[in-house]
């Protein structure tokens, strides 16, 4: 016998499946407990707290279950028989990371649903699903019991956790990339939904990806099979990687239509859906296989802190869109438009003068996952500055004809066995492949916090980054960001250090209610009669109270860039960036 799960919906309007657990052979003091996060996604989220009714028996004797702290219980056993444990698990959490049920769909992860057997974690695990609603389906990526319905199993714990599942009525396509077979299920998608191409564009990003890795060695693709699970939400966008599928969440408008017009490329929020796609693609490689020394062996307990996510996250950053232009999906210049809103995202940040890029990685589980008010002052992204160190570096490699970031990815992979490696390793092949100089100019900008030399690099591929010409709206020029407010319309959320809003004394969750005397509804609108550069006088409410406050205008703002390319550049210019972009 094998350690088995039995899932089941014990109710789908209160959103609750039930667990059987089977664990043959238990110990005389069994503990079982639950993962407080799941991997890829790195904050405590505390599963425990959904599970409830846990009861345990070996035959007709009921076990005691002692619960030990918040997401640990022992099975006090007597070593007759098998231990079966059933509890329920409230799921109503729509995003990828826990579980989810109602009477349209079901999804679960098992870092949600399936309580870990303490020291029996290597064994081979099991799964089965009880009965479904009529014309409910299944997909995940887990391998199939042969000649049994509604069963899969797994050749372990991580395995088992590592195999998301959606259920329900969802449409279904197939592709094979490299020779490897592909799925696709969408559900909640809109009448009109055009699946096609989003097959036939997922396959290109597919094969450029697999190409990147292995190049003619297509043999060596590390899954049989791959599954990709979307489920279209009136507004959401996010995914969850894992070792043989995805799961992601997007927007029903961003999803391709049948019906939708032809001519100046697709649309802005299908490119960024076809983003995500190629970032959790990429995360099959970098991350589930190749991945930080630190999570060669995870623990389900508690945090597991790396300084890589900068590489592992960061760098696949760089890749998601740029396969994107690789693959014929956009051209060029919409390619330089995104690297441009990736550069202002970080320029805009001041948090990147206070911490480096390594420093934010160990800190995700404490500030990335937990943002306020101060976060863009302390703190920046390791995706976003991850990127464009990924950039610089793959840059600064061709420039000085080092070859490419592409050929370091390969060099890491073969050089690990597609596993687990630290920052020692990266820098030691950068080394090897490029010499000190390089290696050296990425330890600092990994760990240090100095801007990074974009603008020359770019220059040497017939790329041009300069200040936009346009002056930036007034909220940006203060160093405000707002959203809408219960009262005013205007709520600050985050004013930036060192801005002309902080000088003047305005404060996150202010309501800005007049400029110069006149009500606003939003901030910009006073750009009709404040001039660049002027003071004027503001009026918000804090605390209940009316403040008045003196902004001055700053005469010399922070301007947004602009990435675009050189009509002039010379040929050899021109050759670099075509090997980038199109290689």
């Amino acid at each position: 016998m094998t350690i088995a799960y039995h899932v089941e919906i014990a109710d789908a309007h209160a959103h609750l499946w039930r667990v059987t657990l089977t664990v043959p052979r238990p110990a005389p003091l069994q503990r079982l407990s639950l993962p407080v996060w799941i991997p890829g996604s790195y904050l405590v989220r505390e599963f425990a707290r959904h599970l409830s009714a846990l009861e345990a028996r070996q035959g007709t004797r009921a076990v005691a279950l002692t619960q030990l702290d918040k997401a640990t219980w022992q099975a006090a056993c007597d070593g007759r028989g098998a231990l079966v444990v059933t509890y329920l698990v409230y799921a109503f959490d729509t995003s990828v990371r826990a579980a989810y049920l109602d009477a349209e769909r079901g999804f679960f992860n098992g870092t949600s649903v399936c309580l870990r057997v303490e020291g029996r974690e290597e064994e081979p695990h099991t799964l089965t699903l009880g009965a479904l609603p009529r014309g409910w389906q299944v997909a995940t990526a887990m391998p199939a019991q042969p000649g049994k319905a509604r069963a899969w199993t797994a050749a372990d714990y991580h395995e088992l956790v590592d195999h998301p599942f959606t259920l329900g009525r969802f449409w279904h396509g197939r592709f094979d990339a490299a020779g490897v077979p592909h799925e696709f299920v969408v559900t909640g998608a809109w009448p009109g939904f055009d699946g096609e191409r989003l097959l036939a564009d997922v396959k290109k990003i597919c094969e450029a990806q697999i190409a990147l890795w292995h190049g003619r060695r297509r043999r060596d693709v590390p899954f049989a099979r791959y599954v990709f699970m979307l489920h279209a939400t009136e507004d959401g966008y996010g995914g969850l990687e894992h070792r043989a599928s995805t799961a992601l969440i997007a927007s029903r408008r961003d999803l391709p239509r049948k019906d939708a017009p032809s001519g100046n490329g697709p649309a802005d929020g299908y490119v960024n859906l076809l983003g995500l796609i190629s970032h959790e693609y990429f995360h099959t490689w970098n991350v589930k296989r190749l991945r930080p020394a630190e999570f060669a062996r995870l623990d389900y307990a508690r945090e597991n802190y790396t300084s890589l996510l900068w590489f592992f996250e960061g760098f696949t950053s760089y890749y998601d869109d740029l396969v994107l232009v690789r693959a014929g999906l956009i051209d060029e210049a919409r390619y330089l438009k995104l690297l441009a809103k990736t550069v202002n995202g970080v320029l805009g940040t001041p948090g990147r003068t206070v911490q480096s890029v390594a420093q934010a990685s160990f800190d995700a589980w404490v500030k990335y996952y937990r943002c306020d008010e101060n976060t863009p002052n302390a703190t920046v992204s390791y995706y976003t500055k991850g990127a464009l160190v990924a950039l610089a570096l793959d840059l600064a490699l061709r420039a000085g004809g080092h070859g490419s970031l592409d050929d370091l990815l390969r060099r890491l992979w073969q050089r690990s066995g597609g596993g687990a490696i630290g920052e020692a390793d990266i820098v030691d092949v950068v080394r090897a492949q490029a010499g000190d100089a390089i290696a050296d100019d990425l330890h600092h900008w990994v760990h240090g916090t100095d801007d990074l030399p974009l603008a020359p690099l770019l220059a040497r591929f017939g790329v041009t980054l300069a200040p936009d010409a346009s002056a930036p709206a007034l909220a940006a020029a203060l160093g405000l960001r707002v959203s809408e407010g219960p009262v005013s319309g205007v709520q600050v959320k985050t004013v930036l250090r060192g801005s002309a809003a902080e000088r003047a004394g305005v404060a996150a969750g202010d309501e800005l209610i007049a400029v110069d005397g006149w009500r606003v509804r939003r901030l910009d609108d006073a750009q009709a009669w404040v001039a660049p550069g002027a003071r004027f006088e503001l009026l918000l409410v804090r605390d209940q109270r009316v403040r008045r406050v003196d902004v001055q205008w700053p005469a010399q703002p922070a301007r947004p860039v602009q990435i675009t390319l050189d009509a002039q550049a010379p040929a050899a210019a021109v050759a670099l960036r075509r090997a980038w972009l199109r290689p």
